[in-house]
Protein backbone atom coordinates (compact mmCIF):
# COMPACT_ATOMS: atom_id res chain seq x y z
CA UNK A 1 0.00 0.00 0.00
CA UNK A 2 1.29 3.43 -0.96
CA UNK A 3 0.61 6.05 1.64
CA UNK A 4 -0.47 9.61 0.88
CA UNK A 5 2.36 12.03 1.65
CA UNK A 6 0.99 15.24 3.18
CA UNK A 7 3.18 18.33 3.09
CA UNK A 8 3.06 21.60 4.95
CA UNK A 9 4.07 24.48 2.64
CA UNK A 10 5.68 27.42 4.50
CA UNK A 11 8.87 26.32 6.22
CA UNK A 12 8.97 22.98 4.40
CA UNK A 13 8.70 23.73 0.67
CA UNK A 14 8.69 27.54 0.68
CA UNK A 15 11.10 29.71 2.65
CA UNK A 16 8.82 32.18 4.44
CA UNK A 17 9.96 34.35 7.33
CA UNK A 18 8.73 37.86 8.29
CA UNK A 19 12.30 38.74 9.25
CA UNK A 20 13.22 38.85 5.57
CA UNK A 21 11.04 41.97 5.33
CA UNK A 22 11.57 43.51 8.75
CA UNK A 23 15.35 43.23 8.68
CA UNK A 24 15.08 45.92 6.00
CA UNK A 25 12.78 48.06 8.14
CA UNK A 26 14.31 47.97 11.62
CA UNK A 27 17.88 49.03 12.32
CA UNK A 28 17.63 47.67 15.88
CA UNK A 29 17.47 43.87 16.04
CA UNK A 30 15.94 43.82 19.51
CA UNK A 31 13.18 46.19 18.45
CA UNK A 32 12.41 43.99 15.45
CA UNK A 33 12.18 40.90 17.63
CA UNK A 34 9.90 42.76 20.05
CA UNK A 35 7.67 43.82 17.15
CA UNK A 36 7.42 40.25 15.77
CA UNK A 37 6.89 38.70 19.20
CA UNK A 38 4.46 41.19 20.73
CA UNK A 39 2.75 43.13 17.92
CA UNK A 40 2.66 41.29 14.58
CA UNK A 41 3.14 38.08 16.53
CA UNK A 42 2.74 34.46 15.43
CA UNK A 43 -0.57 34.24 17.31
CA UNK A 44 -1.79 37.41 15.58
CA UNK A 45 -0.71 36.10 12.17
CA UNK A 46 -2.51 32.82 12.89
CA UNK A 47 -5.81 34.71 12.99
CA UNK A 48 -5.32 35.73 9.35
CA UNK A 49 -4.41 32.14 8.53
CA UNK A 50 -7.86 31.18 9.75
CA UNK A 51 -10.95 33.35 9.59
CA UNK A 52 -9.80 36.96 9.95
CA UNK A 53 -9.02 39.43 7.13
CA UNK A 54 -5.82 41.48 7.15
CA UNK A 55 -7.91 44.65 7.18
CA UNK A 56 -9.57 43.51 10.38
CA UNK A 57 -6.39 42.21 12.01
CA UNK A 58 -4.36 45.31 11.18
CA UNK A 59 -7.26 47.54 12.20
CA UNK A 60 -7.20 46.01 15.68
CA UNK A 61 -3.47 46.68 16.10
CA UNK A 62 -3.23 50.26 14.84
CA UNK A 63 -4.95 51.99 17.79
CA UNK A 64 -2.97 49.89 20.28
CA UNK A 65 0.45 50.58 18.72
CA UNK A 66 0.29 53.96 16.93
CA UNK A 67 4.09 54.31 16.98
CA UNK A 68 4.32 51.22 14.76
CA UNK A 69 1.50 52.01 12.35
CA UNK A 70 3.69 51.97 9.23
CA UNK A 71 5.41 48.72 10.17
CA UNK A 72 2.07 47.07 10.98
CA UNK A 73 0.59 47.99 7.61
CA UNK A 74 3.68 46.69 5.82
CA UNK A 75 2.86 43.20 7.08
CA UNK A 76 0.20 42.95 4.40
CA UNK A 77 1.35 45.56 1.87
CA UNK A 78 4.85 44.05 1.58
CA UNK A 79 4.05 40.48 2.56
CA UNK A 80 5.64 39.09 -0.61
CA UNK A 81 9.05 40.27 0.67
CA UNK A 82 8.76 37.71 3.49
CA UNK A 83 9.01 34.92 0.93
CA UNK A 84 12.44 34.01 -0.44
CA UNK A 85 11.28 31.24 -2.73
CA UNK A 86 11.29 27.46 -2.74
CA UNK A 87 13.49 25.28 -0.55
CA UNK A 88 15.33 23.40 -3.34
CA UNK A 89 16.23 20.20 -1.46
CA UNK A 90 12.65 19.75 -0.27
CA UNK A 91 11.14 20.43 -3.68
CA UNK A 92 13.49 17.87 -5.23
CA UNK A 93 12.25 15.29 -2.70
CA UNK A 94 8.67 16.23 -3.59
CA UNK A 95 9.45 15.82 -7.30
CA UNK A 96 10.89 12.34 -6.74
CA UNK A 97 7.81 11.32 -4.76
CA UNK A 98 5.55 12.58 -7.56
CA UNK A 99 7.61 10.77 -10.22
CA UNK A 100 7.37 7.54 -8.22
CA UNK A 101 3.56 7.74 -8.29
CA UNK A 102 2.91 8.79 -4.69
CA UNK A 103 -0.33 10.62 -3.96
CA UNK A 104 0.60 14.07 -2.66
CA UNK A 105 -1.54 16.34 -0.49
CA UNK A 106 -0.88 19.65 1.23
CA UNK A 107 -2.22 21.02 4.50
CA UNK A 108 -1.06 24.56 5.13
CA UNK A 109 -1.79 27.45 7.48
CA UNK A 110 -2.09 30.20 4.88
CA UNK A 111 -4.30 33.23 4.37
CA UNK A 112 -6.55 33.23 1.31
CA UNK A 113 -5.51 36.85 0.81
CA UNK A 114 -1.81 36.11 0.36
CA UNK A 115 -1.82 32.66 -1.27
CA UNK A 116 -2.94 34.06 -4.67
CA UNK A 117 0.29 36.10 -4.73
CA UNK A 118 2.33 32.88 -5.08
CA UNK A 119 0.09 30.09 -6.36
CA UNK A 120 1.03 30.59 -10.02
CA UNK A 121 4.75 31.11 -9.34
CA UNK A 122 5.55 27.53 -8.30
CA UNK A 123 4.60 24.59 -10.50
CA UNK A 124 4.76 22.15 -7.60
CA UNK A 125 1.71 23.76 -5.96
CA UNK A 126 -0.28 22.05 -8.71
CA UNK A 127 0.94 18.59 -7.73
CA UNK A 128 -1.26 18.29 -4.63
CA UNK A 129 -4.69 16.70 -4.51
CA UNK A 130 -6.06 18.06 -2.31
CA UNK A 131 -4.34 21.30 -1.30
CA UNK A 132 -6.10 22.53 1.84
CA UNK A 133 -5.52 26.05 3.13
CA UNK A 134 -6.55 27.04 6.63
CA UNK A 135 -7.86 30.34 5.30
CA UNK A 136 -10.30 28.54 3.02
CA UNK A 137 -11.69 26.21 5.68
CA UNK A 138 -11.66 28.71 8.56
CA UNK A 139 -9.51 26.72 11.01
CA UNK A 140 -5.74 26.35 11.30
CA UNK A 141 -3.33 23.71 12.55
CA UNK A 142 -3.10 22.40 15.22
CA UNK A 143 -6.92 22.60 15.51
CA UNK A 144 -7.99 18.93 15.31
CA UNK A 145 -10.79 19.67 12.86
CA UNK A 146 -8.49 20.69 9.99
CA UNK A 147 -6.87 17.24 10.01
CA UNK A 148 -10.33 15.69 9.79
CA UNK A 149 -11.17 17.93 6.83
CA UNK A 150 -8.05 16.60 5.10
CA UNK A 151 -8.98 12.98 5.80
CA UNK A 152 -12.51 13.50 4.52
CA UNK A 153 -11.12 14.97 1.28
CA UNK A 154 -8.67 12.08 0.91
CA UNK A 155 -11.19 9.43 1.97
CA UNK A 156 -8.36 7.67 3.77
CA UNK A 157 -7.68 6.84 7.43
CA UNK A 158 -4.84 8.70 9.16
CA UNK A 159 -2.54 5.68 9.31
CA UNK A 160 -2.53 5.65 5.49
CA UNK A 161 -0.91 9.11 5.50
CA UNK A 162 2.54 10.50 6.25
CA UNK A 163 2.30 14.06 7.60
CA UNK A 164 5.31 16.40 7.23
CA UNK A 165 5.48 19.73 9.10
CA UNK A 166 8.15 21.96 10.62
CA UNK A 167 6.01 22.98 13.64
CA UNK A 168 6.18 20.50 16.50
CA UNK A 169 2.68 21.39 17.78
CA UNK A 170 1.22 20.41 14.42
CA UNK A 171 3.17 17.15 14.41
CA UNK A 172 1.98 16.32 17.94
CA UNK A 173 -1.67 16.76 16.99
CA UNK A 174 -1.22 14.70 13.82
CA UNK A 175 0.32 11.88 15.87
CA UNK A 176 -2.56 12.09 18.34
CA UNK A 177 -4.95 11.54 15.46
CA UNK A 178 -3.05 8.53 14.15
CA UNK A 179 -0.93 9.92 11.30
CA UNK A 180 2.57 8.71 10.64
CA UNK A 181 4.66 11.88 10.97
CA UNK A 182 7.98 13.43 10.03
CA UNK A 183 9.10 16.55 11.88
CA UNK A 184 10.78 18.60 9.16
CA UNK A 185 14.25 19.95 9.97
CA UNK A 186 15.83 20.20 6.52
CA UNK A 187 15.46 18.83 3.02
CA UNK A 188 18.42 16.53 3.66
CA UNK A 189 16.92 15.05 6.82
CA UNK A 190 13.52 14.69 5.11
CA UNK A 191 15.12 12.66 2.33
CA UNK A 192 16.89 10.46 4.88
CA UNK A 193 13.64 9.85 6.81
CA UNK A 194 11.69 8.98 3.68
CA UNK A 195 14.42 6.66 2.41
CA UNK A 196 14.70 4.89 5.77
CA UNK A 197 10.94 4.29 5.81
CA UNK A 198 10.92 3.03 2.23
CA UNK A 199 9.01 5.89 0.59
CA UNK A 200 12.00 6.99 -1.51
CA UNK A 201 14.69 4.95 -3.19
CA UNK A 202 18.05 5.40 -1.55
CA UNK A 203 20.30 7.70 -3.56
Amino acid sequence: MKKTIVFDLGGVLLDWNPRYLYNQIFSDQEEMEYFLAEICSPSWNAQMDAEKSFQEGIGELLPKYPDYSEQIQMYHERWIEMLRGEIPDSVEVLRELKDSGCQLAALSNWSVETFPKVKDQYDFLGWFNPLILSGEVGVAKPDPSIYQILLQKLDRPPDHCVFIDDVLENITEAERQGFETIHFISGESLRADLEERGYLRKS
